[in-house]
């Protein structure tokens, strides 16, 4: 009888214990959900993945293209918006050239004539842009099915995406294996953090194409923008790197004080001209330390929305939105007209591959590519 007591006590300790993991994993997991985003061209399910705080900030992230959805963030009387440029349902992302919010890789940016050299062996790649290729190709990671899974090993719950680049794929060479995470925090941070390896010598170059506008309006060219940056890297007609780090004194470049986008944007200036506006990188000061550094600010007067960009990475690519023309049609069918967003993306500079003065974007086997980027938005 005492026996049988015993056992009974010690399916219920048992049970009592599973419910109690259960709970905690339930609770670790509440701040991020799943829900069916929609069909790929090739019948896969694709998932949205949206993770919240408890601040009621919140982003939606999906599995293709390990695309950032939305961003919703408040102003300064706490009314929520979505920031973010972009598509109500999968199927404009599926058509999307804008790579509004995508993960992009192999290599993001330009590389002048879609070729490079490693060791001797010449690499052919797309050419997507003009003579040039840009952003991983024509099916670059951003058209790419991730494989997500949810995380919650320590601090809050992030979503980690996972995608195989074949040896080959759009011409670069060797297997490599990459894995994103996105992590929103209790402070009202996005944090992107990216890592690869290779089984072959490769380059790797890989952002995030989130399109922002923190205001009200169509237009991005009253937000303030800061850039930490005395240098950047002047561009070709074909906005491939010259190889100049040219000094931002005395141009329209000069970001280092927060100046409204539309300050100086149709300024009589060769390079704005060639870019159509700003579509350039800048040299981050510090950068070629591989360490978190604040590399811009982003402020919009009328709603006090901001945000801070930190990364490891040594430059950002700040585009004012210039080839948006107003047919692309996103979130509840609105228009996205000329400069109607902005992107800021930490990278290391175009077209480094064909630089030897540049950082260098070569990873080799038994090496691992890390990169951190965080968006810390806030208001003021």
């Amino acid at each position: 009888m005492k026996r049988g007591i015993g056992t009974a006590m010690l399916l219920l300790v048992l049970a009592l214990v599973g419910a109690s993991v259960r709970s905690e994993e339930a609770g670790k997991m509440k701040n991020i959900r799943k829900v069916e985003f929609g069909t790929s061209e090739d019948g896969k399910k694709v998932d949205l993945y949206i993770l919240t705080n408890k601040s009621g900030m919140e982003v939606s992230i999906t599995n293709f293209g390990g695309t950032v959805v939305a961003i919703k963030v408040p102003d300064r009387k706490g009314k929520v918006t979505d920031i973010t440029l972009g598509y109500d349902s999968l199927d404009g992302y599926l058509s999307d050239k804008s790579y509004f919010g995508a993960t992009i890789g192999r290599y993001g940016n330009r590389i002048a004539h879609g070729e490079f050299t490693l060791k001797g062996v010449k690499y052919t790649l797309a050419r997507n842009n003009g003579e040039n290729h840009l952003h991983g190709g024509i099916k670059g990671f951003n058209k790419a099915l991730w494989t997500a899974e949810k995380t919650s090993s320590s601090g809050p719950t992030s979503l980690r995406l996972r995608h195989v680049s074949k040896d080959g794929e759009e011409g670069y060479p060797g297997n490599l294996t990459v894995q994103v995470t996105f992590t929103l925090t209790e402070r009202n941070e996005l944090k992107i953090d990216y890592s690869a390896i290779t089984d072959k010598e490769t380059v790797v170059n890989l952002t995030n194409h989130t399109y922002f506008n923190l205001g009200e309006t169509d237009t991005i060219l009253e937000h303030e923008l800061m850039l930490k940056a005395s240098h950047y890297t002047p561009v070709d007609a074909g906005l491939i790197p010259t190889g100049e780090l040219r000094d931002v004194k005395g141009s329209p470049f000069d970001f280092l004080k927060p100046t409204a986008i539309g300050a100086r944007i149709d300024q009589d200036d060769e390079q704005l001209k060639l870019g159509k506006g700003y579509d350039h990188n800048w040299v981050v000061d510090g950068g070629s330390e591989k360490k978190l550094k604040l590399a811009a600010t982003a402020y919009e007067p009328k709603t006090g929305r901001a945000f801070e960009v930190w990364t490891t990475e040594p430059g950002i690519q700040f585009y004012s939105g210039n080839f948006l023309d107003g047919t692309v049609h996103g979130k509840g069918g609105k228009a996205y007209p000329r400069r109607s967003g902005f992107c800021l993306e930490t990278q290391h500079f175009p077209d480094s591959p064909n630089h030897p003065n540049f950082p260098s974007t070569v990873l080799m086997p038994g090496a691992k590519y890390y990169s951190e980027t965080i968006y810390k938005f806030f208001t003021k």
